[in-house]
């Protein structure tokens, strides 16, 4: 027989557990073992139903105790719990493999304050960040943000350390870790906190002349504005962060297409594709592109366009728009395929196209459910809605499928 897998080298299962993110942890231990919520139970001292509200946010765990026997019952590692955080270099130590033993015991050296920063450690945060931001696309923001928040607060106690030329790279990290923690508020629903998070990264992109990173903010600022229905907000940011010194053409794309997409909420037809057209003609020769917008393309692109053509009710337009951007987008992608699947299942309930809404809203239900909320998890309640109106066949497919996971 062959021994089986050690679970918890899965860098998922870890992340949960080091953000205390039992529902995500319960979920992905039950995936990767192939357990029933009934045998988890057992393990953990619970009945099925109380599994089963935890893992779909109906119950949370506060009780010590229940903690506790999710601790023992489940084996968890004591080094990838969130309270074991502090003793480790820098928090996203949790995802194995991402540090060497030399870069760690280099990193720890430079936290216990005997070895001095430099460029070396500096190229190290680097390498993390990045790859913390590409787990985010799988494992979502519910699961990351207590990690790159605790790995933040660890970096940003360098800060009196650095000198000169370190000085400025150090605050252009911060920079970057903050704009990342504003887009993780932001995925969360949560506008205060992201904005907070928005205002310091473009100080700090500023104090460092840091003129992508400002521009960046700024766009993002516009992409917050669109979210809440501000569609002349979203304009003007986007307009402004088009107009950074400093950007890159890439930063420039990105901004002039929340222009766009603004004037599309507006209800604006002639300025929304002029300014979409524009961005395509500069995303198209961009080959500057900074870390942050790794992502960052023509299938992005093509993905937001239809998402404009969805503001303005063009529903084949969008449906073809998202259909070219999500053939791009690779499987690790979860929470974007997520949003703009929700995004095409809206687009096809819009055109009358029930059967194709209902079999792209069911694909994705789960990556929604997991990573999704609130956002993709919104939009297909949106269409449910549409489709019970309309007395299509699969409204109640749709609508029995999210209430099961709710």
């Amino acid at each position: 027989m062959e021994p089986e897998p050690n679970v918890w080298a899965h860098p998922g299962l870890r992340a949960a557990a080091a953000a205390e993110d039992w529902p995500a942890l319960l979920k992905t231990w039950r995936v990767l073992t192939r357990s029933s919520q009934s045998r988890l139970g057992a393990l953990i001292g619970l009945a099925q139903p109380d599994v089963s509200a935890i893992e779909n946010r109906r119950r949370a765990v506060t009780s010590v105790e229940v903690r506790q026997r999710i601790v023992e019952g489940l084996g968890i590692p004591v080094e990838v719990l969130g309270g074991g955080l502090t003793d480790l270099p820098l928090p996203s130590l949790v995802l194995p493999g991402v540090v060497s033993d030399a870069a760690a015991d280099r990193l720890a050296r430079v936290k216990r304050g005997g070895l001095r920063l430099d460029s070396t450690s500096l190229d190290e945060m680097d390498r993390l960040l990045a790859v913390h931001r590409r787990a985010e696309d799988t494992l979502g923001s519910r699961v990351m943000n207590g990690v790159v928040a605790a790995q933040f607060a660890a970096v940003s106690e360098l800060y009196d350390q650095a000198r000169g030329p370190l000085a400025d790279r150090l605050v252009k990290l911060m920079a970057e870790y903050a704009q990342f923690l504003a887009w993780m508020a932001q995925d969360q629903d949560n506008a205060p906190v992201a904005l907070g998070w928005f205002d310091r990264s473009y100080d700090w992109a500023l104090e460092s002349g840091y003129g992508d990173m400002a521009a960046t903010t700024m766009s993002m600022k516009a992409h917050l504005a669109w979210s809440g229905g501000q569609g002349r907000r979203c304009v003007r940011l986007g307009e402004a962060a088009a107009a950074t010194a400093g950007a890159s053409e890439a930063t420039r794309a990105l901004a002039l297409q929340m222009a766009g997409r603004g004037h599309a909420l507006e209800g604006d037809a002639g300025a929304a594709y002029r300014r979409l057209d524009e961005a395509q003609r500069v995303i198209a020769n961009a080959t500057d592109a900074p870390p942050w917008l790794y992502f960052y393309g023509e299938s992005w692109f093509a993905a937001q366009r239809g998402m404009a053509d969805l503001h303005l009710k063009e529903w084949a337009g969008a449906a073809e728009h998202l259909v070219v951007g999500l053939a791009g987008f690779a499987p690790a992608y979860r929470r974007d395929r997520a949003w703009y699947g929700s995004c095409l299942a809206h687009a096809y309930a819009g055109a009358g196209e029930s059967g194709a809404a209902l079999e792209v809203a069911l694909g994705i239900v789960q990556d929604a459910a997991d990573v999704g909320r609130p956002h993709a998890w919104g939009e297909l309640h949106k269409v449910a809605g549409l489709l019970m109106r309309r007395r299509a066949p699969g409204g109640r497919a749709l609508f029995d499928a999210l209430a099961a996971l709710d």
